[in-house]
């Protein structure tokens, strides 16, 4: 939990689960989920799939300031796609989709992975956010990587012009690696910028609409902010489904109500008192856990763990703004991170796509 004295809850505009919050504040976790559970805002549901329908239909129920967290981007991604097809059938999201080329982080390299040319893999693709005269690589470039020489240590990528570079990834900073993913994308979609762009003046975990896309790769983005952000997907395909997102990915979040999904086989990196506080106080007026177990959940997000060792390694990484969602909460929250009012301020992330060496 944070170390600095809370004096107020300032995020939370129902007192009941003001209460909660509070509750969670302090480190009284059992307190708080049974005090979750005799508001009914605890619902167990022992299989998966039926689970994650169940999510689904509450959120299509009252999509407008809601956000789902998870804690970990497996089950993110599942519920997002369950989530996309079932606004889709009620209508709240257009039918026609593009299937859209995105870049997903490896979420199973570490900065000292990166180092190493073994770690690579042939059709990963690598962005350099320094760039390097020596090797021939600019700031911002793109490359893909064909090949690995793990005796020599030596890595060759293709650019975007076709030439190929070889080099010892040791000599270069600042490189984050993806795979390539495909989504299927519509108009009225809800998307979330999974890196930021300073040309689109977009922060990384930032959430839109989108109100346009074609045939063509052109979208338009109504950020929950109110900016309209318009661009080619192939410039910047660091996008995914903003349905749900992950418990560490939440921070900065505001929404009106939030579901959040607590599986107790979950690891205690993943389930723990740091995600209880930080998915639960996400919400202004509402706040629905969806868990396997009932008589399980409290024990398991009673687990305390430190702050670097709770969040999931493969969770998003990126500069992160604090938002409202939806469009009842247009523009920048002015509520500190964890809905709280500290008397010291809190530490502001840096700007960054993925886990780069030497970070």
């Amino acid at each position: 939990m944070r170390t600095e004295h809370l004096d107020e809850i300032i995020r939370q505009k129902d007192p009941a689960l003001k209460e909660v919050v509070e509750q969670l504040a302090s480190g009284d976790v059992h307190a708080a989920i049974d005090n979750l559970d005799r508001q009914g805002r605890v619902k167990q549901i022992e299989n998966r799939e039926e689970r994650f329908q169940t999510i689904a239909q509450e959120y299509a129920r009252h999509p407008e300031g809601t956000l789902v967290v998870s804690p970990d981007n497996q089950s993110r991604r599942e519920l997002n796609g369950i989530i996309h097809d079932e606004l889709q059938e009620r209508g709240h999201v257009q039918p026609h989709e593009q299937s859209v080329r995105v870049l997903e982080t490896r979420q199973d390299l570490t900065g000292a992975d990166r180092a190493w040319a073994e770690q690579y893999l042939p059709g990963d693709v690598l962005r350099y956010s320094r760039g390097s005269r020596v090797v021939g690589l600019t700031a911002g470039q793109y490359a893909t990587v064909t090949d690995t020489d793990a005796k020599q240590n030596l890595l060759t990528v293709e650019r975007q012009d076709g030439q190929h570079v070889s080099y010892d990834p040791r000599r270069l900073q600042g490189v984050s690696v993806y795979r390539e993913a495909e989504r299927d994308f519509a108009e009225g979609d809800r998307i979330q910028f999974t890196a930021p762009s300073k040309e689109l003046h977009v922060a990384g975990r930032e959430l839109g609409t989108i109100v346009r896309l074609d045939e063509r790769g052109e979208i338009a983005v109504r950020t929950d902010s109110g900016r309209v952000v318009e661009f080619q997907l192939r410039d910047h395909p660091h996008l995914d489904y903003g349905y749900a997102v992950t418990s560490h990915s939440s921070q900065g979040q505001t929404a009106d109500r939030v579901l959040i999904h607590a599986d107790t086989e979950e690891s205690p990196h993943l389930v723990n008192s740091r995600m209880a506080y930080v998915a639960v106080s996400r919400g202004r007026y509402d706040a629905q856990i969806y868990t396997n177990d009932k008589s399980e959940l409290a024990q398991h997000l009673s687990r305390d763990v430190s702050h670097r060792t709770a969040i999931d390694p493969g969770q998003e990484h990126g500069s992160s703004v604090e938002q409202k969602i939806g469009p009842s909460g247009a523009g920048h929250d002015t509520a500190q991170d964890h809905g709280v009012a500290p008397q010291s301020q809190g530490q502001t992330g840096g700007e960054g796509q993925g886990l780069a060496v030497g970070e």
